[in-house]
């Protein structure tokens, strides 16, 4: 469960991927050379891109730069879920982003890309009616469907660097400790009480070298994670028409009101109006 390079194969007669991948069950923390774009629809699921991790709700639209590390967008999700994917090389069209003064917003996306970028609103919603028809056409029309996308996404308004900083794998390469490790024992424990002692003590570090390491590379402590984790997975819980109450005991938290209160801060709005959205 190391982090992985990924070989990114494009098929003959094409300048990029396009596919649907289907990895659920397998926790895929990697990297790749080349730039991806990413649509997924779910109910909820995790986003971990670089340094950042948070969850989303509905649909994601990411960009991501190259080399930078991320966890595949389905991974854990119980409900049925579509997802569409686009790699390309940084010289897919050759030097005619150089040479191009059309190409130059583009251009400007794709550097700005090393931070990952998510896309909202009316963006999010006209490039995924754009993906999912671009799989139909020939490799022709879907190349220029596929520029179509990157300059609505280069003129975009709507969208959100999800580092402060370069999370490329540069940063990465002598990480000796197991992503995959961390997500397994939180994912088995995170309705009780997950002990860091023994996360630490799973990846061969005292605590205090842990909690100093996990910080660094997430940005976050320990525990702020366990607590998005728990509130990711409260989230499918109130979509499967659970209570409030139910949900809150069922995921760990010991107190109605701290639930309550995290969640809110966490997602925005407190459990029940999140599940009075989307819960008819």
């Amino acid at each position: 469960m190391k982090i992985k390079k990924e070989i990114v194969v494009i098929n003959p007669g094409q300048s990029f991927k396009l596919f649907k991948p289907n990895l659920r069950n397998n926790f895929y923390w990697h990297y790749h050379p080349e730039y991806e774009l990413v649509y997924v629809e779910a109910s909820n699921g995790i986003r971990h891109v670089g340094q950042h991790i948070s969850s989303y709700v509905d649909s994601d639209l990411i960009l991501i730069g190259q080399n930078i590390p991320h966890l595949n967008f389905d991974y854990g999700i119980k409900t049925k879920y579509k997802q569409i994917v686009v790699q390309l090389k940084e010289n897919f069209l050759g030097d005619a982003f150089n040479e191009t003064p059309e190409f130059e917003a583009i251009q400007r996306l794709f550097e700005k890309s090393y931070r990952g970028l998510s896309f909202t609103g009316k963006t999010k919603a006209v490039v995924a009616e754009k993906l999912k028809h671009m799989q139909t056409f020939n490799y022709f029309d879907q190349l220029l469907c596929l520029l179509q996308i990157f300059q609505i996404l280069a003129n975009s308004k709507e969208v959100t660097a999800l580092n402060e900083q370069d999370t490329s794998i540069k940063l990465f390469l002598n990480d000796k400790i197991r992503m995959g490790a961390i997500y397994k024992y939180i994912h088995a424990n995170y309705n009780e009480r997950p002990d860091v002692n023994k996360v630490a003590a799973s990846v061969h570090l005292s605590t205090a070298a842990f909690c100093r390491y996990f910080k660094k590379q997430t940005n976050i402590t320990f525990t702020d994670f366990v607590n998005q984790y728990r509130i990711t997975q409260a989230k499918t819980l109130l979509l499967q028409d659970k209570s409030v109450s139910e949900t809150c005991y069922e995921v760990g938290f010991e107190s109605l009101s701290y639930f309550n209160k995290l969640f809110k801060k966490i997602i925005g709005e407190n459990p029940s109006a999140f599940k009075n959205r989307y819960v008819k």
